[in-house]
């Protein structure tokens, strides 16, 4: 039996379509394929309980300041009386080391101590432009007269100052007090006082009324002119 050309043709061309044609089943994945063993056997799947130290829970009531070994004495009724407990009066309980005797017979040490003397060696030079004048009259056969002289303060702080005549100056002229502490800028002034005592001598006593203020690095000067009549 033959076949024609055009029959054979026919067929191969059929065999050759199938061929690149993709199966029906070629994308479908089985079931068994995709199962997952979540347990193996023997293995335990009840948990771990173990946890670290820093999990755990504890108690917080002594803090890191407290010296090592250091035990709290005080008790479970007292301490549920609160922060404010001590507000009632009651000021028992455990002492902090190191304050054991802070109370009415406690020895604070330190503060803020005014000065009152020059310190030794201070010297006091005039400024070449005086910061102020201050002139004033006394009667030559009385005690004495005196000015008292204001001086706002300037510096941005508290500062200490020591208050005298330069050496070149009258012997009758003197400055009280000789030390204290001026209030910072914008604060109440600082007031010293000029005295002049003649003992009867008669003239014009001057003097140069140094200021220093060591801390600040800086003086006050001021030209003082007295006349004894």
């Amino acid at each position: 039996m033959k076949l024609s050309t055009s029959a054979l043709i026919l067929i191969t061309g059929i065999s050759s379509s199938t061929a690149f044609a993709p199966a029906s089943q070629a994308f479908i994945r089985s079931a068994s394929s995709t199962t997952v063993v979540y347990a193996l056997e023997g293995m335990d799947l009840s948990g771990n309980a173990w946890k670290p130290d820093s999990e755990k829970m504890g108690s917080t009531d002594t803090g890191d300041y407290f010296p090592e070994g250091y035990e709290e004495t005080i008790d479970f009724k007292d301490g549920m009386m609160g922060s404010q407990a001590t507000m009632g009066g009651n000021k028992s309980g455990p002492a902090l080391p190191g304050m054991e005797n802070l109370g009415d017979d406690a020895i604070m040490m330190g503060g803020i101590e005014d000065a009152t003397e020059i310190p030794a060696g201070m010297e006091f030079v005039a400024a070449s432009v005086p910061d102020g004048e201050v002139n004033f009259q006394v009667a030559a056969s009385s005690k004495g007269g005196q000015f008292e002289l204001e001086i706002r303060p300037f510096c941005m702080g508290f500062e200490d100052y020591f208050a005298s005549f330069t050496s070149d100056s009258h012997s009758s002229l003197k400055v009280e007090p000789c030390a204290g502490r001026m209030d910072r800028r914008g604060g109440e002034s600082t007031f010293v006082t000029i005295k002049c005592k003649p003992t009867g001598q008669a003239g014009t006593f001057t003097g140069d009324l140094v200021l220093n203020l060591p801390e600040d690095m800086s003086k006050l000067s001021y030209k003082v002119s007295v006349v004894s009549f």
